[in-house]
């Protein structure tokens, strides 16, 4: 008999230890990463910190496809960051959207698992500062194919455009995508 799908909660910096150094690095073909908020975030690549747009590089030189969505633009260390690693620019397997409307924070690895919560990509959401330091976050890891393909579905037509056109945001919108 198959095992059942899971899924668990995730709290604090739980979310860090399933997200950035479980799911990311797992990914082999697909990377979807949708938060609100985005900042320069660090995690631990087995001995040092290095940011999350390293890891994203490698991936991306590893094949793997990376749609990012986000709510703001991110802060200038993040920018900084961005702008070392040419793939990001180059690469065709690398998407990214804007929309002051996106909410949501969830991480998609190959449509296998995701995380789906609270945590922005950001240090104080995600990322590894300590306990006394970090906002109070709690999610979901899941391996149910039927909530990850719904949220899939979701970010496709959005993706696609499908809620763009009737937004009444679009006066707020750097960059529309219909």
């Amino acid at each position: 008999m198959p095992a059942a799908d899971t899924t668990r909660l995730v709290l604090n910096h739980e979310t860090y230890e399933a997200v950035l150094q479980g799911i990311i690095p797992a990914a082999k073909k697909v990377l979807w990463l949708v938060t609100a908020d985005l900042k320069d975030l660090y995690t631990s690549d087995g001995g040092n910190f290095v940011p999350l747009l390293q890891i994203l590089a490698e991936k991306l030189d590893e094949g793997v496809e990376i749609r990012l969505v986000h709510a703001k633009e991110p802060g200038p260390r993040f920018r900084e960051d961005f702008d070392r690693f040419p793939q990001f620019l180059e690469s065709d397997r690398f998407e990214r959207i804007l929309c002051p409307r996106m909410h949501m924070k969830c991480v998609i690895a190959d449509g296998r698992v995701a995380y789906i919560g609270s945590a922005n990509l950001t240090g104080a959401g995600i990322g590894a500062k300590g306990q006394h330091r970090r906002n109070f976050e709690a999610g979901i890891i899941t391996e149910d194919k039927t909530m990850i393909r719904g949220v899939m579905d979701f970010l496709d037509a959005f993706y696609l455009g499908d809620h763009c056109l009737k937004c009444q945001r679009r006066n707020v919108c750097p960059d529309p995508i219909a």
